[in-house]
Order: structure tokens, then C-alpha cells, then sequence
């Protein structure tokens, strides 16, 4: 039976973890919407969302996770997160993640996922 609990605990880990990363993308999505309206209509909805992005930190923490966003830092090949366009670029550019496609989980343990990103040159 022990080992129907670990499986259990590892299919509810999964799980949890995959809602926080769709959350995320879902938070993105939402943000982008908000730069959309008039100021009038922003006013609206921004405290909902500052309240949605602090509950999900929160209950993140409850788990020992927690989401690491690396958008706008120096891209460090040692990062947890795989570059989708690291091709176009020569070995010594200096890089920086321009968009974050989906964020770094951390756990007490250290990575639970790794995030995916899109990176461009570093602007001289």
C-alpha cells in the first residue's frame, strides 16, 4: 500500500504543478488583456489580478514550490530552463530571456520543472 500512497502523492505533485504552470500562462494572457482597456475599465480588474497572483504564490508555498520567473536576465546556460531559439545565435553572444514560455518550478528539493524560454541580444 505504500507504494500506492508515493504513487498518489507523486500523480497529486504533477498535478498541482501543472496548474501552477497553466495558471501562470493564464496570468500572462490576463496581464496582456488588462494593458488593453482605458484606464477606467483597468482600474477594475487589476486588484483581482494583483489578488489571483498572490493566492497562487501562496498556495505554492503551502506545496514548497514556488514559480521563478527569469524574463529580462542574463541567460546563463546553467539555468533551469530550456531556450527554444539558443540556435540563432552564436556561442559567444551575450543573451538575455526576452519571454518566459512557461516558469521555473522550484521545490524545497531545488527544481521540480524546468521552464522553457525565448531569448534575444543583449542591446549594447
Amino acid at each position: 500500500m505504500a507504494g500506492t500512497d508515493s504513487q498518489m502523492s507523486n500523480d497529486v505533485l504533477t498535478a498541482f504543478v501543472d496548474f501552477l504552470v497553466e495558471s501562470w500562462r493564464f496570468s500572462k494572457v490576463f496581464a496582456k488583456m488588462l494593458e488593453k482597456l482605458d484606464a477606467g475599465q483597468q482600474q477594475r480588474y487589476v486588484g483581482k489580478y494583483q489578488w489571483y497572483m498572490k493566492k497562487m504564490e501562496l498556495d505554492g508555498a503551502k506545496a514548497e514550490l514556488k514559480i521563478v520567473n527569469v524574463e529580462g536576465q542574463i541567460y546563463d546556460p546553467g539555468m533551469a530552463a530550456t531556450p527554444l531559439n539558443l540556435d540563432e545565435f552564436a556561442t559567444a553572444e551575450n543573451l538575455v530571456v526576452e519571454q518566459m514560455v512557461e516558469p521555473i518550478i522550484m521545490g524545497a528539493e531545488g527544481i521540480v520543472r524546468t521552464g522553457t524560454v525565448i531569448l534575444r541580444r543583449v542591446e549594447a
